[in-house]
């Protein structure tokens, strides 16, 4: 049954590719390294590469590419010579390369994948290059090997090694993966928070990014602005839960570290985003933060997420700024891009003031994303020699991006690995994970990654997965910025595989010390412990697959020798240092959304955000009405500044879900009020892009009933009113659906039983919603 999923996912997605570029009709062809096509005996160790782009009506100039090169064809899936990511220009090239350094003879097989300035998406033939004898070959990076002395890996530790400062493992909590979460009674939800950011208790998160929210979707659904017009950039608002995240993150940590980082942009930002009105919108961020929640922020990464950033913009705008307004201490991050390079350090050497700027360097998925039980040994995007011998700090800004539910696979125990490997490989010292927590309805987009589980805020029930423990084998027994890396006991097993390792940390004015380590098979080790460091007892913490984050037998030294047998597919920690624990709660039981619904808007305050709905697109908050009721509004005034606009399906117009995807029969009803363009209540709807049916009444009167943008039928409703409240309900029996205003029956169709949530949309108005039901 597995293989065939996997074979009909193959299939819908050759097919997707395939359809995209027919329906857009661009192209791209003439690949060309070193001007040549298909050329042999390549002797410089960097060719250049190029192709021709042909655009259509829709999208005339190239948005972004993609240059992916393999060993073999097969491997072109998941490049093992080097992989640029997306990349956001027109330019066609020449592009130098930049992958791993290219073998004499070797023949190298590349394609591209272009995206239009307006969407659209087209791939390349199979094109081809081969080395010849190669003049001043470039050596590839070799991980340190620890000796092996008859089957005994020997590990020496020396108190006065070098080594770069630890700055933390972290989560970022962006594109709405967070949403639920804020939903939770304060008791449960204080439990989560606590797995998450409670030093010494669970996964105890050492950093936390988030999104600086801009109403339009970012992943999993969309956050809100805290200035959506130029007039509230003047009186920035609090909105959505990032804030509220960050403050509980401090209450248990800190010593947290806080950043921040934008996906999308209101529209008045609109059509360049770096301006002095933009650096601005940044600020205003910082005081929101400082002044409604006394919050103090660490980074800001100063970019638009995985769209690379703007030297002049940060140089000129976004630093002196940040100085006038009293966050000399804020420091910027960048550039968070997608792409694989690590170019920026090429800006850098001629450029001392962007060099100065920009602090701390992030990429994003220097793992790669071959999702499966040899990601760790995948090339993905690796750190460059320039970039290591710079100093900079280097940081994994966003990665992993899985469930947490697995151990296997591309889960808790790979993800162990790969907080070690970014070390030994690429002496890269923060790692941040998306998501840390995974509270978004099922069925929408990247609904199973996390590492924990919190999406059931009606019941309170949430899941504590092996990420959690796999993460705490780092967090519980390191700080960051007091602890720092042993080079020399940092390395792997065997010169083969990451999948066996170990790093070795100290603290910086202590001798204490701790040993993550991570197995593939049966090993066993032995550790000399040298000058300035403890040799007292050593106390051990083991995770498996059956069971993790469990104290084992603490060792006592022996001559400063401990030996210790270790088991294979397994997670380690040994140190000197005490206090860890494996933090436990009486979890609440599962139970399904409360069934029949009703929701008047009443419970919260104006401003605040709805009651488990979810926002997919837009920003739907409490508002209050002229009787001083309360209703739900749509805020966002006009669609604005999409993010991934090249790369990603656009979702329309604001709408919002609640309810259960498997709901099947039923009845929804809600009062609206249109204050301009039109609105829509769905039932039946799917999760991301309005997948579903949808029933849309405009403010002349206009109707239509959709199923997803198919329109079934249409008419106008006869002395229809636009200044008054209506009633909207939409009815599902089987394969029948009705549409009714003010309980008048416009449409009856016969169509597809199919099962889904409720949805309220509505154009970029101020629309209005109350009394929402759903019943039998």
């Amino acid at each position: 049954m597995k293989t065939l999923s996997k074979s009909y996912g193959s299939v819908i997605l050759v097919y997707l590719l395939f359809f995209s570029s027919l329906v857009y009709a661009i192209e791209v062809k003439d690949l060309k390294c070193n001007s040549e096509v298909n050329p042999l005996g390549i002797t410089n160790s960097s060719p250049y590469f190029s192709w021709t782009y042909i655009g259509d009506e829709k999208s005339p100039k190239q948005g972004g590419y993609r240059i992916m090169m393999a060993t073999s064809i097969e491997k072109l899936k998941y490049p093992d010579i080097w992989d640029t990511g997306p990349t956001s220009t027109s330019e066609t090239g020449p592009f130098q390369y930049s992958g791993a350094p290219l073998k004499s003879g070797q023949r190298v097989y590349w394609k591209v994948t272009v995206w239009g300035n307006n969407r659209g998406a087209a791939h390349s033939e199979l094109s081809w290059f081969e080395m010849g004898d190669i003049e001043n070959p470039e050596t590839a990076f070799q991980p340190y090997v620890f000796p092996n002395s008859n089957g005994i890996i020997q590990i020496s530790l020396n108190g006065h090694d070098d080594g770069r400062t630890f700055e933390g493992i972290g989560g970022v909590s962006a594109g709405a993966s967070s949403d639920l979460l804020y939903d939770y009674e304060d008791s449960v939800r204080s439990q989560i928070l606590d797995y998450l950011f409670k030093p010494k208790f669970g996964a105890g998160f050492q950093h936390l990014k988030v999104e600086m929210g801009g109403g339009e979707n970012s992943t999993c659904g969309s956050e809100p602005s805290h200035a959506i017009t130029r007039e509230e950039l003047k009186n920035p608002v609090s909105r959505g839960y990032e804030f509220w995240l960050m403050k509980e993150a401090c209450n248990r940590n800190p010593k947290v570290i806080l950043e921040y980082l934008p996906w999308s942009f209101p529209g008045y930002l609109k059509p360049d985003i770096y301006t002095s009105e933009s650096a601005e919108y940044f600020v205003t961020f910082l005081d929101v933060a400082k002044k409604q929640w006394e919050l103090d922020i660490d980074w800001v990464a100063a970019a638009e997420n995985e769209n690379y950033t703007n030297r002049d913009w940060l140089v000129n705008e976004v630093r002196p700024l940040l100085d006038s307004r009293g966050y000399n201490n804020v420091k910027i991050q960048g550039p968070d891009d997608n792409s694989g390079d690590w170019k920026i350090f090429n800006e850098f050497e001629n450029d001392k003031a962007f060099d100065e700027v920009v602090e701390a360097v992030g990429y994003h998925y220097v793992t790669g994303r071959e999702f499966n039980e040899n990601m760790v040994d995948g090339r993905g995007r690796p750190t460059t020699e320039k970039a290591k011998n710079s100093g900079k700090l280097l940081w994994a800004s966003e990665d992993w991006s899985w469930t947490g539910k697995d151990w296997g696979g591309a889960g808790a125990l790979n993800l162990a690995r790969i907080y070690n490997k970014f070390y030994i490989r690429d002496r890269i010292t923060k790692t941040l994970i998306w998501a840390p927590i995974g509270s978004i309805y099922k069925s929408v987009t990247w609904d199973k990654a996390g590492a924990m589980k919190a999406n059931s805020p009606w019941s309170g029930y949430y899941e504590v997965w092996p990420t959690i423990w796999a993460t705490a084998h780092t967090t519980q027994f390191t700080e960051p910025l007091n602890w720092q890396y042993l080079n020399s006991a940092c390395g792997l097993f065997d010169s083969a595989t990451y999948k066996g390792s170990c790093v070795t940390l100290k603290e910086k004015n202590s001798p204490e010390w701790s040993m993550i380590i991570c197995t593939e098979k049966q090993e066993e080790i032995e550790i000399k412990i040298g000058e300035g460091l403890s040799t007292g007892t050593v106390n051990v913490w083991k995770s498996d697959e059956n069971e993790q984050f469990v104290q084992q037998e603490s060792v006592m030294p022996k001559d400063g020798v401990i030996r210790i047998s270790l088991d294979p597919q397994s997670i380690y920690s040994l140190t000197t240092t005490s206090g860890q624990q494996k933090g436990t709660y009486k979890i609440p039981e599962e139970q399904p959304f409360p069934f029949p619904y009703r929701e008047d808007y009443e419970d919260r305050k104006a401003g605040d955000l709805p009651k488990y709905h979810s926002d997919q697109t837009g920003s739907f908050e409490i508002a209050l009405k002229e009787d001083g009721s309360q209703c739900l509004k749509q805020i966002i005034p006009e669609q604005g500044y999409d993010w991934m606009r090249v790369y990603r399906h656009s979702n329309i117009k604001p709408n919002t879900l609640v309810g259960d995807v498997n709901w099947e029969n039923y009845t929804c009803s809600v009062d609206v009020f249109i204050e301009g363009g039109n609105l829509e209540l769905g039932g039946r709807v799917q999760g991301s892009y309005l997948k579903g049916y949808r029933f849309q009444v405009a403010k002349n009167g206009n109707w239509k009933l959709m199923f997803d943008k198919e329109v079934l039928k249409e008419g106008v409703i006869p002395n229809f009113d636009g200044n008054q409240w209506h009633a909207l309900k939409l009815t599902f029996q089987n394969k029948e659906v009705e549409a009714f205003v003010d309980e008048v029956s416009l449409v009856n169709v016969s169509h597809q039983k199919t099962t889904g949530y409720v949805m309220l949309a509505s154009s970029y108005d101020e629309n209005l919603f109350d009394n929402l039901e759903i019943t039998h």
